[in-house]
């Protein structure tokens, strides 16, 4: 054998090895996407965006938002869906599956918008150390009732419905201050109008925002009051007689008093730390075409990360590229979607 032929046949090899894994890589890739940072004070901060609702277009949202954090404000986003494992495709009817939850290793914020999912230990167990580690947390929506985990998974207790104990109403009630309870407005026919105290007013995550700039279709979830610990109500929801932001108000008890639909909570976790939490109720993509909903998900990340004092004075929360939100419903999903399918 002619020994010029050997570094050949071994590059070749290489060159076969490195192929492969660059194709797993990419294959695996295809799972999530992925925003790098541009100029802002988020420079350098890392934010894992995690969608799986059956209902009101987290896939949407969440993809939007970062986006929107990345260009406009510098932060690093990885958003990560609910994958059809025999398609690739994003089906957020697949309760079970998250690929790419190990990103939340090295985050430096959650942003949770998911529902009843029933992970497994594999992937569960990136959600619990990051909970547990006692790093902040931004939730949406359903995020309340986040998990619907089985009595038989090591990570029970995050079932939104887990009764008695220290985590009585799971995750929901335990981290963010409150699970799944009721709808109070009445759904998919009374909108919410976001209205402000006057006491929480300077808060840093109302920056910018007026009472009545955040509307969105969604209804007012219902809670229980006060809610636990140190939480702090910031925005209550009026609801209001339609699905128009025109709309006059509901007279009666429905609106006294108003539930909050945002609000903070520290977390006191395992790790020792205490945890800042951020939790509204509305969401939606189509609350999200709102720009006060908007700009109070992105001041609530600043706020979580503890970059107060660089919230600016009214935040850049333009739409980047394409974002055409879908009415929220079961089933009113696009399908045939990959995570790549959303990076424009």
């Amino acid at each position: 054998m002619n020994r010029n032929a050997v570094p050949s046949i071994q590059l070749m090899f290489a060159t076969v090895f490195a192929f492969v894994i660059t194709a797993d890589i990419r294959a695996d890739d295809k799972s999530w996407i992925e925003f790098k940072g541009e100029s802002g004070p988020g420079k350098g901060k890392k934010i894992v965006l995690v969608s799986g609702d059956e209902e009101y277009r987290s896939e949407e949202t969440l993809p939007q938002l970062a986006k929107i954090l990345a260009k406009h404000h510098g932060f690093d986003c990885t958003v990560l869906f609910a994958i059809d494992p025999k398609t690739g495709n994003i089906n957020p009817n697949q309760s079970d599956n998250i690929p790419g939850l190990e990103a939340l290793k090295d985050a430096d914020l959650l942003v949770l918008f998911t529902r009843f999912r029933r992970l497994p230990d594999d992937q569960m167990k990136h959600v619990a150390e990051y909970v547990e580690s006692g790093r902040p947390i931004v939730a949406l929506r359903t995020a309340t009732h986040a998990f619907d985990t089985p009595g038989t998974s090591k990570y029970k207790d995050y079932k939104w419905d887990k009764k008695g104990g220290e985590w009585d109403g799971g995750f929901g009630r335990r981290v963010l201050g409150e699970t799944w309870i009721t709808h109070h407005g009445n759904h998919g026919h009374e909108s919410t109008k976001g209205i402000i105290p006057d006491d929480v007013a300077d808060h840093p995550i109302l920056r910018g925002i007026k009472s009545g700039d955040i509307w969105g279709p969604t209804d007012v979830y219902g809670v229980r009051l006060p809610l636990p610990g140190d939480s702090k109500p910031l925005v209550l929801g009026q609801i209001l007689t339609g699905m128009k932001p025109t709309d006059p108000p509901v007279e009666g008890k429905k609106n006294d008093p108003m539930m909050p639909i945002a609000w903070t909570k520290t977390f006191d976790s395992p790790s020792g730390k205490k945890a800042r939490t951020f939790t509204t109720t509305m969401g939606a993509s189509q609350d999200f075409a709102n720009e006060g909903v908007r700009r109070l998900l992105v001041n609530a990340c600043y706020w979580c990360v503890g970059l107060d004092d660089k919230i600016p004075e009214s935040s850049d929360v333009a739409i980047v590229g394409k974002f055409k939100p879908r009415t929220f419903h079961f089933g009113g999903y696009k399908p045939n979607v990959k995570p790549a399918d959303l990076i424009d």
